[in-house]
């Protein structure tokens, strides 16, 4: 199994939604792969070049390799923070970056897939260079928009997406000045000869069994019904991979060209000369891509595209999991502007890494746009976590240490007990379902019904009415202790893709090493026998005081901070 999580653009800080969107996501579903003793291998890594680095760099006055190691060391350490287990964490900006992109485009020009064409761009005279989308500025071409600060590639007002030179009353956004128009030959990937391969390649997988969001479908099948055209792969740039290739030495590869292959070069810092393995094995990988549903359109196409093209038996995308958005409040994550918690903050505001995760898998947007709110976010933890999870938990191994000297008693099951069993296995084999098909989000909600049935069962039976009568009615609650605990035992295997710090306290409580039990099996297995020690019961949750949450909705509303990116 290889699992590629989406990279994020080096020049910025991650906020929530971009965490839940991939790299959490990735995450989990990387966990459950190894629960299933599956051969995996997570990768992700800074992106590193492109037009959006070099306009950071220019900013805070420093180069660009600069502003890549300051941001790759942000990115490392809040994933870090989150809990988040890649095989490895790497960049854009490396040797076999280099190496195999322009290995990928030699045979893609070898084999005809690449034209040349003559592009319109805007030239500043007095910085004399070229200028790439995001270096102009100016008014919105739309007529009913006219937005004075449109970007030269989008305008933040409106949405559309335009073109540098039909910006009315241009300008450099280094000097202000208004560029001149020039031409500039670039490079173009053939994607309209491609299509039919892509197409090929899509039927076949759409026809097997594979995890697609239908929001990657969808927007796959929309750019092919439109027809693919020719999109130009090279940008005049100082900060890129470089193109080999007589007469284009000056410029760089565009990133969208670039980065995904990002995934090839990062396994390679990883595995070395075994890379191919994972990359050159089509036949026995499974690739699954967690991403935004903004970068569907790369990776469900236009880098399928450039691998078809290569034609060297890469390993190509068989499940393409994106997410919708996920919005702070009604409003969008702004840094800016202060509104919405991002990485960094998280950490600073004393609530647990697992907590956070379980609120963002909870609320992850796999079908719709969601929204962070702080209220919920409170209810959920209050309700979910302390009273339903964090209280079946405690009460299971307080009543066992306290009644049975912390040591797993006799067990006798009787039909309750065994429709009870059965109940949770059903729930068990639900739950794999569901991970196996990234329903991540639906998964959750199986360990939280799983929950709550083991509170019913302890309910129902009533062990602690039990111990002051006859020795028959005191060894049923000792089968109903003995029973609720392997119970949370087994639950805590289940909690471990999501919640892992979580999950390994309730084995420690438990008296269990992880790595002993850490498989996951379609049914509960008696992993505590008669005579198990037991460790020392303590509450995994805290209660979110509404004082506490009012504080932090006002601390991230955009009215008391301000930063320095989106």
């Amino acid at each position: 199994i290889l699992i590629t999580s989406a990279l994020p653009y080096v020049n910025n800080v991650p906020h929530l939604g971009n965490i839940i969107g991939c790299v959490l996501s990735g995450d989990v579903f990387s966990r459950f792969c190894r629960l299933k003793n599956y051969q995996t291998v997570y990768i992700c890594g800074t992106d590193e070049y492109g037009t959006a680095t070099e306009t950071k760099a220019i900013e805070e006055g420093m180069t660009p390799k600069q502003i890549c190691d300051k941001y790759y060391a942000v990115h490392k350490s809040i994933y870090e923070w989150f809990n988040i287990k890649f095989d490895h964490f790497g960049r854009t900006t490396t040797d076999e970056q280099t190496e195999i992109t322009q290995d990928i485009f030699r045979r893609l020009y070898e084999k005809g897939h690449i034209s040349t064409n003559t592009v319109d761009q805007l030239m500043c005279l007095q910085c004399q260079r070229f200028l790439a989308d995001r270096f102009v500025e100016g008014i919105c071409p739309i007529e009913s928009c006219r937005y004075t600060d449109a970007r030269g590639d989008q305008c933040d007002k409106c949405g559309q997406l335009i073109n540098a030179i039909d910006l009315i009353e241009p300008r450099c956004k280094l000097c202000a000045s208004r560029p001149v128009i020039r031409s500039s030959e670039h490079l173009f990937l053939d994607l309209d000869r491609l299509q039919g391969s892509v197409e090929a390649h899509l039927e076949r997988v759409w026809a097997d069994r594979h995890s697609w969001s239908a929001n990657s479908i969808a927007i796959a099948k929309s750019w092919l019904k439109q027809g693919l055209t020719k999109r130009c792969i090279t940008r005049d740039l100082q900060w890129g991979t470089r193109v080999p290739l007589d007469g284009f030495e000056k410029k760089v590869f565009y990133v969208w060209f670039d980065a995904p292959i990002g995934y090839l070069s990062i396994t390679k810092t990883y595995a070395g000369e075994h890379w191919d393995k994972w990359w050159k094995n089509p036949d026995n990988v499974e690739c699954y891509n967690f991403v935004g549903k903004d970068n569907v359109a790369f990776h469900a196409v236009m880098f399928p595209a450039s691998q078809v093209g290569a034609d060297d038996n890469y390993t190509i995308v068989r499940h393409l999991c994106a997410t919708e958005y996920l919005n702070y409040e009604n409003a969008k994550f702004s840094k800016s502007r202060g509104t919405g918690v991002f990485g960094d903050d998280a950490r600073k505001t004393g609530i647990p890494a697992d907590v956070w995760r379980f609120y963002l898998l909870y609320i992850r947007p796999e079908t719709q746009d969601t929204q962070f709110c702080w209220t919920d976010f409170a209810l959920k933890v209050n309700t979910e976590l302390l009273n339903n999870l964090g209280n079946l938990v405690h009460r299971s191994l307080n009543f066992l240490a306290s009644n049975f000297d912390h040591r797993i008693p006799e067990m006798n099951l009787n039909e309750a007990d065994i429709d009870f069993l059965v109940e949770a296995n059903h729930l068990i084999a639900e739950y794999g379902n569901l991970l196996d098909s990234v329903h991540l989000r639906d998964g959750l909600s199986s360990i939280l019904r799983l929950a709550r049935l083991g509170n019913q069962y302890i309910q129902s039976n009533k062990p602690w009415a039990l111990l002051n009568e006859s020795a028959e009615l005191r060894e049923r609650a000792g089968t109903v202790s003995g029973v609720a605990v392997n119970f949370i035992a087994n639950l805590s295997i289940l909690l471990h893709p999501y919640m892992p710090e979580t999950s390994a306290e309730i084995q420690r409580q438990c008296g269990i090493q992880p790595e002993s039990v850490n498989t996951y099996t379609e049914f509960m297995k008696c992993l505590l026998p008669p005579g198990h020690l037991i460790g020392e019961p303590k509450p995994l949750f805290k209660k979110m005081e509404s004082s506490r949450v009012e504080e932090l909705r006002l601390q991230f509303n955009g009215a008391t901070k301000k930063g320095n990116e989106d």
